[in-house]
């Protein structure tokens, strides 16, 4: 029965496309989706995204670009390892463990792919304005309670599954077509705004395209929102802890927030080598020292999490493992040490906290102002009353995809919305700001 399982979850079908997929020796399907994905509009905005510190001025710090190929990096690593353990205890056919880690990396490359300007302070902004601005209110009742919830609980986990599957070539059904492996092993909440976790990975208007996902893939469905995560998605979501948490750190250290000696001790009680102390000797500049920890702190911590991902594979594959690989790892004590740390130092520092507060009444504001303008030339294209000269300026502004109806997607106000948070949430940090700063009469 688990060799099914797995032929299922690591299935080449693709989303959208009829035919069955076939796995080749000469290039896989999953590398093809890393490729995909690597040559995407979307992903190329991500060098200008903020990953912890937004518009910053040194070319040193990661941005979401930098952070997603360092995360596929660590990705493909604990792919290929645990899929050395399944292929050796289960008949998965034609599937190596190299394909194991692109499914990995491929998901990994493209688990930021939907966040909007300035991360996650940009989705807080969008739920709040949802929650606060009279703009949103005249919505309200035009939505759905399913329509309303993805919306007041907006979600770049979903906003991503929406770019990958309809927004990058939008002229075919499952827009980039990627494996159902691939988005099955990226959806770490596989459920809609209405399910139990505490986010969600697609939208109402993604729906039947998730439904197609998890079919394909065999995910076990829990209730009629939400089903059991894909045994790699528990991968995917180590490599993007062990990236961020290590990789923030080191970052905090480049800019004079957390002191050298502090980062090389808490990473030497990850190591627990005396070997590594030794090595560490030999290297004089801090910033060396650093990079040399990191390095060996992250091919450690790739080490554990493999050695516990297949000695809970069992309670991973019957959909029952409830908290992150990370947690049982020898490593969790420290690395909690050092999340609460960089939230004390890094991720709520005073140019990190500015920028943010700036950010909610930046992206408040395009939506105050573009929402309205979209909808009154909406009503004007349907034949009812003339939208404003100033609608009408704003309109030149915007693509035409935002103005024009597609194809249904639920209500009309519903659709408006995500036409409209589809613009936004593609902006770059620099393009919302030089935006926002004209919209504003700020600069000209």
């Amino acid at each position: 029965m688990s060799d099914e399982r797995w032929r299922m979850l690591m299935t080449p079908d693709r989303v959208g496309v009829g035919e069955p997929g076939r796995i080749t020796p000469q290039r896989s399907p999953f590398q093809r989706d890393f490729d995909r994905v690597v040559f995407s509009g979307s992903f190329r905005r991500l060098q200008d995204k903020t990953q912890v510190f937004p518009l910053v001025k040194t070319d040193y710090v990661r941005t979401r670009l930098t952070h997603s190929i360092e995360t596929s990096s660590v990705g493909r690593s604990l792919g290929s390892a645990a899929g050395v353990f399944i292929c050796d205890n289960f008949d998965l056919g034609e599937v190596r463990p190299s394909d194991v880690g692109s499914v990995v990396a491929a998901a990994c490359l493209a688990h930021d792919i939907g966040n909007p300007p300035l991360g996650h302070a940009g989705e807080e902004a969008i739920r709040y304005w949802f929650t606060n601005s009279a703009t949103a209110a005249a919505f309200h009742d035009r939505l759905d309670p399913a329509e309303f919830a993805d919306i007041a609980r907006y979600e770049g986990n979903a906003q991503g599954f929406r770019v990958l599957s309809r927004l990058e070539m939008p002229d075919r059904r499952g827009g980039m077509q990627l494996t159902c492996a691939t988005l099955g092993a990226l959806a770490k909440y596989p459920g809609s705004s209405r399910s139990s976790y505490r986010k969600f990975s697609f939208f109402q208007a993604e729906r039947e395209l998730f439904s197609e996902v998890a079919e394909h893939c065999g995910l076990l469905r829990m209730t009629p929102e939400q089903w059991s995560r894909h045994p790699l998605s528990y991968l995917v979501e180590a490599a993007d802890d062990i990236t961020y948490l290590i990789v923030d750190f080191e970052d905090g250290r480049r800019l004079g927030l957390i002191p050298s000696v502090e980062l090389e001790e808490t990473f030497l009680t990850l190591l627990d080598l005396p070997s590594a102390r030794v090595e560490l000797e030999a290297i004089r500049t801090p910033q060396r020292r650093a990079e040399f920890l990191r390095a060996r702190v992250i091919g450690e911590l790739v080490r554990q999490t493999v050695d516990e991902f297949t000695a809970r594979h069992d309670e991973i594959l019957n959909g029952k493992l409830k908290e992150p690989l990370l947690t049982g790892i020898p490593a969790s004590a420290t690395l909690e040490r050092i999340r609460r740390r960089s939230e004390e130092s890094i991720y709520n520092h005073p140019h990190v906290a500015e920028v943010v507060a700036a950010g909610f009444e930046m992206v408040s504001g395009m939506l105050d102002i573009f929402v309205p303008c979209v909808d009154e030339l909406a009503r004007e294209r349907r034949g009812g009353a003339a939208a404003s000269s100033r609608s009408r300026r704003l309109g030149a502004l915007l693509p035409e995809h935002v103005l024009a109806a597609g194809p249904a997607e639920g209500s009309d106000g519903y659709a408006l919305l995500l036409r409209v948070l589809d613009f936004i949430s593609a902006m770059t940090d620099g393009f919302a700001v030089n935006l926002y700063q004209k919209l504003k009469g700020i600069s000209l």
